[in-house]
């Protein structure tokens, strides 16, 4: 069941498009990276879907609700976190966690303020005014605030921003496990090699238009290359895997390990060539990170 729907969405102000007919869902229990430069839609996309926003032309529904026709249904649904988060800095981080889960009408506001304050580590800052917190810290409240109500969907713009490496691993870890509950989560981030383990696929915008969506592992193997590490490296296997429809090029670095380039996906036929001679490792050469930038340049 898809908990996230965007069908042919436009958004536009004056003559200028931030997004246009962008088309794309999100399933239940799904983690997606939401990726883009800025100023690519991004952003005006994940406010149009918390309701913050409307669209020009098209449509956006959360979990099976459109969202401007049903927007105070699809709040109690969905939890947003915004690029900057909406803090009342002179209040502490209890209290307002306390006000947010009253005004999103979480069945136990108490129960709910302590469960996302465990969630997200803020225990030990939880009596302190937000306005003398960290940027990282303040993060971390923003991110409460989108979870105190057990929202099913998320949508998280920016999330680990301002946070340290262990903070935004510990981050990433939380996302992941929601997930696992069902949890739909649509985030973005420029931190892309750390969201590699977490999203298996990511949606790529560019000037307001989608131009990829699907996983990693196909993306970074579309005009990419895979690498492989064999046992019993020989001549015959060297040949064998030239010989594959589709490869144009085929690397020996030494060791038995080989990187054999296509016009297509060749994964399978060089695995059941490499399977014969002992194959310790497969992997597609490119990274997230080299599969974005490839991207945005061929747009």
């Amino acid at each position: 069941m898809a908990m996230i729907e965007v069908e042919h969405l436009s958004k536009r102000y004056g003559g200028q498009f931030a997004v246009r007919d962008i088309t794309f869902s999100v399933e239940k229990g799904e983690i997606v990276g939401f990726l883009g430069r800025n100023g690519a839609g991004k952003t005006t996309t994940m406010r149009v879907l918390a309701g913050s926003l409307g669209a020009t032309e098209g449509r956006a529904s959360v979990g099976g609700m459109d969202v401007s026709e049903k927007p105070r249904e699809v709040k109690r649904l969905l939890g947003y976190l915004p690029e900057n988060p909406p803090l009342y800095t002179d209040m502490t981080v209890r209290s307002y966690l306390d006000f947010c889960a009253r005004i999103k009408e979480a069945k136990d506001p108490k129960t709910a303020v302590e469960r996302a304050i465990e969630q997200v580590a803020l225990k030990d800052v939880a009596h302190r005014l937000i306005e003398h917190l960290s940027k990282g810290y303040r993060q971390r409240v923003g991110i409460a605030q989108a979870l105190v109500h057990s929202p099913k969907v998320l949508v998280l713009d920016e999330p680990v921003s301002g946070l340290d490496p262990v903070q935004r691993h510990e981050i990433l870890e939380l996302v992941s496990g929601l997930a696992s509950g069902d949890v739909t989560v649509l985030l973005s981030t420029h931190v892309l090699a750390e969201i590699e383990p977490v999203c298996k696929r990511v949606i790529i915008i560019d000037r307001g238009k989608i131009i990829a969506q699907d996983t990693i592992a196909n993306l970074a193997n579309v005009g990419g290359a895979v690498a492989i590490t064999i046992a019993r490296p020989n001549d015959a296997v060297l040949a064998a895997l030239r010989a594959i429809a589709g490869v144009t090029e085929v690397m020996d670095r030494g060791k038995g390990e080989y990187v054999i380039r296509g016009d297509r996906d060749v994964r399978e036929d060089v695995a059941r060539v490499a399977v014969d001679a002992g194959l310790l490792a497969l992997r597609g050469e490119q990274g997230l990170q080299d599969v974005f930038l490839r991207l945005i340049g061929e747009a």
